[in-house]
């Protein structure tokens, strides 16, 4: 999925918790890197939460309409794996 596109007005939020130095969270920080400018420029008003904390396993909320929230794990993935997961929350 591109995120060159607006996301569902149903989307509210996305949190994105990562370890800062933990070789399992490398993917999400590379995902972040590469994909957060276009997420924002095309969803101005979504809040994306990026949080890090050391040793804290790597995960990815989204939170809909109606306060649904839904997770996946991150922990080990390449960043093209961490764009597929992320994508596949937020079309959930």
């Amino acid at each position: 999925m591109s995120f060159a596109k607006a996301f569902s007005p149903a989307l509210r939020e996305i949190r994105i918790i990562f370890s800062q130095t933990g070789p399992a969270s490398a993917g999400t920080r590379q995902f972040i890197v590469s994909k957060y400018p276009d997420i924002k420029k095309h969803n101005p008003d979504l809040p994306v939460l990026i949080r890090e904390a050391t040793g804290t396993p790597a995960r990815a909320f989204a939170r809909f309409a109606r306060g649904v929230e839904q997770h996946v794990e991150l922990e080990n993935l390449s960043a093209p794996e961490v764009e597929a997961k992320v994508a596949e929350l937020i079309s959930s």
